[in-house]
């Protein structure tokens, strides 16, 4: 049965290549990152694109490595800074439960139970209140990244 696999993924990558030649490839190209249970899933909303990785760096790698097979005919090459991972903010909060969402919302200046409500899914967040929402995440990331810890005995 291998020669019948075989053909079969010979026929799904000359479909995506028949896809490939109708799509034009804006950049940066958005995947929706999804956290499973063994790491990661990605999928595109506007290519016949869906991978997986173990880590954020490993998907990525395999996302570039599914663009670049899609588009090859087209001479189009794509690279990791061409792609853009939009995880989604239930998702996000679940995978990294490390980040409070009441301290969290203290830092950006919003009401507690609303962000419980954005990350919940009850409530969908504005572009506005999103953005505030990324930027103190990613500030208390440089915080983090910025520390040293000693042991002190």
């Amino acid at each position: 049965m291998v020669g019948g696999e075989r053909l079969t993924e010979l026929k799904i990558v000359m479909n995506m290549k028949t896809v490939a030649k109708q799509v034009q490839v804006k950049k940066p190209i958005g995947f929706i990152v999804e956290w499973t249970k063994t790491g990661f899933s990605a999928y595109s909303e506007d290519h016949p694109v869906v991978t997986t990785g173990e880590t954020l760096q490993e998907l990525k790698r395999n996302i570039v490595e599914a663009m670049n097979l899609l588009l090859e005919d087209e001479g189009i090459r794509v690279a990791a800074k061409d792609i853009a991972l939009n995880m989604d903010m239930r998702h996000f909060f679940k995978k990294y439960s490390i980040l409070n969402a009441k301290e969290l919302a203290a830092r950006i200046d919003m009401h507690h139970t609303l962000l419980s409500q954005y990350v919940s899914g009850t409530k969908m967040p504005s572009e506005e209140q999103t953005r505030k929402i990324i930027i103190g995440i990613r500030k208390v990331a440089k915080e983090l990244s910025a520390v040293s810890l000693v042991a002190r005995h």
